[in-house]
C-alpha cells in the first residue's frame, strides 16, 4: 500500500527531525566525552586524582571516633574499606563535581602551571607525600626538619599554606566529616545512641581555635617534609603561583570537593561497618 502524499511528507520530516536529533547526541556526547577527557587530564596533571585517591588513608581513623579501632571490624575492614574507598569511585565522584563547576579559566590556568617545569617537580613530590600512611618513625624526621627551617624557608612554606587554605576551610570541613561521620555511625547502630546534630557542631565548635592551630603546625610539618628537595627559590615561585586569583579559585574548590569525597566515604563507610557483626562473632 501507498503512502497518502502527506504521511510521506510527514514522515520524511520526521525522519529529518531524528536525523538532526541524532546528530546533536552524537555532538553533545562527544563534546561531554571530549571534556571529560580534559578533567581527566586535569587530575593527572596536577597531581589531584593521587591526592583523591590519598582519602583511603584516613579510613583507619574513623574507628576511633566511636571509640573503636579497625580490628574490632575483624577481616571484614580490608574488605570494606576497598570497596567504600575504590579509587575509580572516588575519582568519579570528583569528575561529576569538578564537571559542574571547574570553568575554563581556571581549568587552563592550573593545567597551565602544573604542566610546567617546576609544576611537575611539585607534583611529584606532592604524589610521592600523598602514597602511604606516615609511621611514627616518618613523624618525627618530618617535625624535625620543620623545626630546623631557616626563617626564610619557613616564611614561605607559611606562605604556600596560607595561600592553600587561607580561610580556615580545612578546619571547618573536618569537623563537618566528624558530624556526618558520627550521625551516620548512630543511624548504623554502632554508638549507644543518637547524636544531635547541632549539639554536636556546637561542642565541635568549641576546640576550634586550637584545633586550627594544630592544623597550621601539621601542615607546616608536612610542607617541610614533602617540599625537602625543592630549593627556596623554587618554593617561593610555587607561593606567588598559588597567591594569584584564579589559583586560589583553583584549590578553593579542589578543597571543597575532595572534602566532600571524605565526607560522603566516611558515611558509606560508617553505613557498611553496621553490617558487621561483633568481631568475636566473625
Amino acid at each position: 500500500m501507498a503512502w497518502p502524499d502527506s504521511a510521506v511528507r510527514l514522515r520524511g520530516l520526521f525522519a529529518g527531525l531524528a536525523c538532526i536529533a541524532l546528530a546533536a547526541v552524537v555532538l553533545a556526547g562527544a563534546a561531554r566525552a571530549t571534556e571529560r577527557d580534559r578533567l581527566l587530564a586535569f587530575l593527572e596533571v596536577t597531581g589531584f586524582g593521587v591526592a583523591i585517591d590519598s582519602i583511603a588513608l584516613s579510613a583507619a581513623d574513623a574507628p576511633a571516633m566511636i571509640g573503636m579501632v579497625p580490628d574490632d571490624f575483624g577481616l571484614a575492614w580490608p574488605r570494606i574499606t576497598a570497596g567504600v574507598f575504590d579509587s575509580t569511585l572516588m575519582r568519579g565522584l570528583a569528575l561529576d563535581m569538578l564537571d559542574e563547576t571547574l570553568d575554563e579559566e581556571m581549568l587552563g590556568h592550573a593545567a597551565a602551571f602544573y604542566a610546567s617545569d617546576l609544576g611537575q617537580r611539585l607534583v611529584e613530590v606532592e604524589n610521592a607525600s600523598h602514597a602511604h600512611r606516615a609511621d611514627e618513625a616518618a613523624r618525627k624526621e618530618a617535625e624535625a626538619r620543620a623545626a630546623a627551617l631557616s626563617p626564610a624557608r619557613r616564611a614561605v612554606l607559611e606562605r604556600m599554606n596560607a595561600a592553600i587554605d587561607g580561610s580556615g576551610m580545612a578546619e571547618r570541613a573536618f569537623r563537618e566529616i566528624q558530624v556526618r561521620f558520627l550521625l551516620a555511625a548512630a543511624d548504623a547502630g554502632l554508638t549507644d545512641g543518637d547524636f544531635d546534630a547541632d549539639l554536636l557542631r556546637r561542642l565541635l565548635a568549641q576546640g576550634a581555635e586550637e584545633a586550627r592551630a594544630e592544623m597550621k603546625e601539621a601542615a607546616l610539618v608536612s610542607a617541610a617534609q614533602t617540599y625537602r628537595s625543592l630549593s627556596t627559590d623554587d618554593l617561593r615561585a610555587y607561593a606567588d603561583a598559588l597567591e594569584d586569583p584564579v589559583m586560589g579559585r583553583v584549590y578553593e574548590l579542589m578543597n571543597a570537593v575532595q572534602f566532600e569525597i571524605m565526607a560522603n566515604r566516611f558515611e558509606a563507610l560508617a553505613a557498611r561497618l553496621g553490617e558487621v557483626p561483633p568481631a568475636h562473632d566473625l
